[in-house]
């Protein structure tokens, strides 16, 4: 049973609902009985994404602390396998909402976060045990299913305990509620200490996740040592460093079915490595499509992400003009902080006739820039793991990363000498850094021999889970 707040493409936000999106079935494939619960969100009913599930008819009585509370479920097939399966946990009053985490148009978070994803947690086993699907592993992502780690704990006692995994996703958001939330949630008293879920006098939902999983997994090997330093252990990395081998980093894979150049719906012209004339037809499509000269000689720099500063968008904004003058397209989708947004906007405006940028997300174009693009940007402060540099290579879309997290381990820096490499990285937090680095990629996009043997050395690894 693996429980996580996003699964791609029900409910997604970033990388968490892609990473549920496949490896589940990956499991299935390899003989496992794999249920994906979700919480059913307004958008999901919707958009109609839920058409593919069944209703039951019966309710199901959840017991959330002293209270009682029933809830409905929507299930249905993950993907093409039976052996994999989603659970849509139905709760009105909790997620009958415009928004899945706080209100759509901003405004923080919702005040009442612990009871909704605590009563998610405690209703995705309460089902199992009600339909007599007790699972002998439950894997829990991220803040919102810390709860389930403390619930898993105590399983009815007509049950055994299920063996119990947490994944860390992305350390700063850890989930912090006011301590008079723990009676309400049934967490135990016992818990709230160093050693269990408090944190600074506050409950804390990740670390809930981290104290009662008997292993823990982060999304890249990198990511799991450099959690340990304060730097980047957000207050936690004395806790993690006791873990010991009871803490690794498993690096994330892709859903190859979805994400191959070969059979996507959202391009104009599928292609493969032997096929690489066709990606330079999608390139020429997105430059029609969006407005900008079709011109095969510039590098189309593509960047799909959350604008964010982890994410690197100030040294984006900050390099971007000297590599302008230089001659290369550049194509932005993304949303996040305000002011990034409309500094983006105004990068767009200074320089209409080479950048576009795309506030919001759109599944379709981000598949299309994917493809299209000769280059991938990703110049992350730090970077758990990341999809979309392993998207970028699946797809021949040469990635420049920064060496951090889950970009360093699966990106191999380009070495003209050797003939090796399947991106380009750089190491300093800085504008100039990444300019260098572009500039380092402009240049082998110009050698045409060398930038395609780039190219199929990064289409021939296998990016699946």
């Amino acid at each position: 049973m693996h429980v996580a707040s996003e699964l791609t493409p029900f409910a997604k936000t970033g990388g968490l609902g892609d990473v549920l999106a496949g490896l589940p079935p990956a499991l299935a494939a390899r003989g496992h009985e794999v249920v994906v619960v979700l919480p059913r969100y307004r958008h999901i009913a919707e958009r109609g994404l839920d058409s593919t599930l069944a209703r039951r008819l019966r309710r199901f009585p959840v017991q959330l602390g002293p209270e009682t509370i029933e809830v409905e479920l929507w299930e249905g097939p993950l993907g093409a396998s039976q052996r994999c399966r989603v659970w849509l946990v139905d709760h009105p009053a909790s997620f009958d909402r415009d928004g899945m985490y706080g209100p759509s148009g901003g405004g923080g978070d919702w005040p009442d976060n612990a009871r909704r994803y605590a009563l998610f947690c405690k209703a995705a086993l309460a089902i199992a045990d009600q339909l007599d699907w007790w699972p002998d592993v439950v894997h829990a992502h991220d803040w919102q299913a810390g709860p389930a780690m403390i619930y898993a704990k105590s399983p009815p006692s007509h049950r055994p305990h299920p063996r119990r995994v947490f994944t860390v996703h992305n350390l700063v958001f850890q989930g912090y509620f006011p301590e008079a939330v723990i009676e309400e949630l049934g967490f135990p008293r016992s818990g709230f200490g160093l050693d269990g879920y408090e944190f600074y006098g506050q409950v804390n939902f990740l670390k809930a996740g981290l104290t009662y999983a008997e292993h823990v997994t982060t999304v890249s090997p990198r990511y799991a040592r450099e959690i340990l330093s304060p730097e980047t252990g957000h207050g936690l990395d004395g806790l993690l460093r006791t873990l010991g081998k009871r803490l690794s980093g498993v690096l994330n894979g892709i859903d190859d079915h979805v994400w191959s150049p070969a059979r996507d719906p959202y391009l104009p012209r599928p292609y493969d490595a032997h096929t690489l004339w066709e990606k330079k037809q999608n390139k020429q499509a997105l430059q029609r499509e969006l407005g900008l000269a079709q011109r095969a000689d510039l590098p189309l720099v593509g960047s799909i992400s959350r604008l964010s500063v982890q994410k690197g968008t100030g040294l984006l904004l900050e390099a971007m003009p000297r590599l302008l003058e230089d001659g290369l397209q550049l194509v932005v989708l993304g949303t996040g902080d305000p002011d990034l947004e409309a500094a983006m906007k105004k990068l767009a405006a200074a320089h209409s006739d080479r950048v576009r940028v795309h506030i919001g997300f759109d599944e379709g174009l981000a598949h299309r820039i994917t493809a299209a693009c000769d280059l991938y940007v990703m110049p992350s402060q730090f970077e758990p793991c990341g999809l979309n540099q392993l998207y970028a290579m699946a797809y021949g879309s040469p990635p420049i990363v920064r060496a951090v997290g889950g970009l360093d381990d699966s990106v191999v820096d380009f070495d003209g000498k050797s003939g090796s490499g399947t991106g380009f990285k750089f190491g300093a937090n800085t504008d100039v850094a990444l300019e260098a680095a572009v500039r380092r990629a402009m240049i082998v996009f110009r050698d045409t021999r060398a930038y395609t043997a780039l190219q199929r050395r990064a289409m021939s690894q296998d990016l699946s889970w």
